[in-house]
């Protein structure tokens, strides 16, 4: 029997978890696939996908994963618009009094259906949304890798869609998910705050969900900073005290600019050195110019190497996540940098 009381909703863009994710759910339950691919091929149109298996469309580069979608299944297509326009998409779908939105890369524990039923049933009026609780299986023989403990931070994060219920109503009345947000990032934040702003109450339940590490390769560190653009916009809509209201850390942003400034200054008082014969201003010593090079210099190795050794004390020092940290940590601080100033240049034109 097929609840009319709830519609889950899965944005995805075509990962092969997406199949164990909707099998988890179960059938009584209806499921609103959003596919927020950016290519619509004759094949999408039709819903008819690939073997589920592992398969790479050479249209996306990227796995199918529905062949036939089960009864209880509907399809929507976001045109490749982010996660944001995606949700948005499929709650307006969708015509329950409560809407949960799952990813594609999660899977509910058994007896999800049932547990997310008992958290949703009495809720007073006022409260708005229920969060699920997100589990994170991290492997028992060693210490987590930085990519495991940066999936791991899922656990203790406020109003994550990875498993997130809202009413109906409170999604219509917020105007639903702010689609400047264009990736998987703040955008979930930035609603709850909204929600909340307008006089509502979030609530965690009892239900379990549970959200695999994947991998996702040498750079995934670096490509993560690009949410350092959606945070410029959060500072915009919620002003300087925005992470303390998602429960969030300070982040290291000022760290960063510190390390990519002494870093540059290094490499341009180097060429300076390079080309001076005199002193740079009547009466100082030429020689002040390589001395403050090496001093700018030490700086940024000094920061850089405290940065490194954050990320590597706590993770399981093999060959291989060594050398990531190294390489990655040397990167992080200018691109957090660029992609902060794209954000800020953004929100203020």
């Amino acid at each position: 029997m097929i609840t009319t009381l709830i519609t889950v909703v899965i944005p995805t863009v075509g990962r092969p978890s997406l199949r164990e994710t909707i099998a988890a759910v179960g059938p009584g339950v209806p499921v609103v696939v959003v596919d927020d691919r950016p290519t619509v091929t004759r094949r999408v149109a039709s819903c008819t996908f690939g073997d589920g298996g592992g398969s790479h469309s050479r249209e996306f580069g990227m796995p199918t994963v529905l062949k036939h979608p089960p009864a209880h299944v509907r399809l929507v297509r976001s045109g490749g618009r982010g996660p944001a326009a995606a949700r948005n998409a499929g709650w307006r779908a969708a015509d329950t009094p409560w809407i949960v939105f799952l990813d594609d890369d999660v899977i509910p524990e058994p007896g999800w259906a049932d547990a997310l039923r008992a958290d949703l049933a009495g809720l007073p009026g006022d409260v708005a949304g229920s969060q699920g609780r997100i589990v994170v299986p991290l492997p028992e023989h060693r210490p987590p890798t930085d990519g495991e403990r940066h999936t791991a931070g899922l656990t203790g994060a406020w109003w994550v869609t990875a498993d997130m219920a809202y009413r109906r109503a409170a999604l219509e009345e917020a105007g639903g998910f702010d689609e400047r947000f264009p990736r998987a990032y703040r955008e979930d934040a930035d609603l709850a705050l909204r929600v909340t702003r307008a006089g509502h109450r979030l609530v965690r339940g009892a239900r379990v969900t549970r959200h695999p590490v994947r991998q996702d390769g040498f750079w995934a560190s670096v490509r993560f900073q690009r949410g350092n653009a959606d945070d410029a916009l959060m500072r915009r809509l919620h002003g300087p005290g925005w992470r303390a209201l998602i429960g969030g850390g300070r982040g290291r942003l000022r760290t960063h600019a510190a390390t990519s400034a002494a870093g540059l200054s290094a490499l341009a008082l180097g060429a300076l050195a390079t080309r001076l014969r005199g002193p740079v201003v009547p009466g100082t010593p030429a020689r002040l110019v390589p001395a403050l090079a090496v001093a700018a210099g030490a700086a940024w190795a000094g920061l850089t190497a405290e940065f490194a050794w954050r990320r590597i004390a706590p993770g399981p020092r093999t060959p291989d996540e060594l050398w990531r940290m190294a390489v990655t940590s040397v990167v992080i601080p200018p691109v957090a940098c660029v992609h902060r100033m794209r954000g800020e240049w953004k929100v203020r034109r």
